[in-house]
């Protein structure tokens, strides 16, 4: 693990994008958005692609943006919710950098996370709740786990900054 690139995880709706960009700051750091790499490339939504070309295709563009950041050093990534769930995906991040779960309980997700389509897999509530649980054993392989569940921004960056101090 280098700890001149972290990666935040964790489901969607748990802050990752605020996260990195306020710890981008924080560090002076440039804040990676995967997400938004792929919308920017494909020129749609994650909701269109989804929609239009099934998951499948959109985990591939995901895999190919994370492997296109692999050069990038003092950086902060936000990946999206399902990145680090796909071994090869979670091989990759957990040797580039420090790989950090941003923890938040269910109720607060879905207090977070609208169920109005822009986020497709979170339209079905049961679904919904069945894909956090099934997810949390691959965020448990993290280098790192915070509860975001109730923190500020700020308090999880500089719990963030201490922990990369020490390693």
């Amino acid at each position: 693990m280098t700890a001149d690139k972290v990666y935040l995880v964790g489901f969607m709706g748990s802050g990752k994008t605020t996260v990195a960009r306020a710890l981008a700051r924080r560090l002076g750091w440039e804040a990676i958005d995967v997400d938004e790499l792929i919308e920017k490339r494909e020129h749609q939504t994650v909701a269109a692609l989804f929609a239009k070309h099934g998951e499948p295709y959109f985990r591939a563009a995901e895999r190919a943006e994370l492997l296109s950041q692999l050069a990038s050093r003092h950086a902060v990534v936000a990946t999206g919710g399902g990145t680090f769930v796909d071994p090869q995906n979670r091989a990759v991040i957990n040797q580039d950098g420090a790989s950090i779960w941003l923890d938040v309980p269910i109720d607060r997700l879905i207090a977070r996370v609208p169920a109005d389509g822009r986020r497709p897999l979170a339209a079905d509530r049961v679904e919904f709740e069945r894909l956090y649980a099934a997810r949390r054993p691959a965020y448990a392989q993290a280098h790192l786990r915070i509860d975001a569940g109730r923190a500020s921004v700020d308090a999880i960056v500089e719990q963030l900054v201490d922990w990369l101090e020490r390693h």
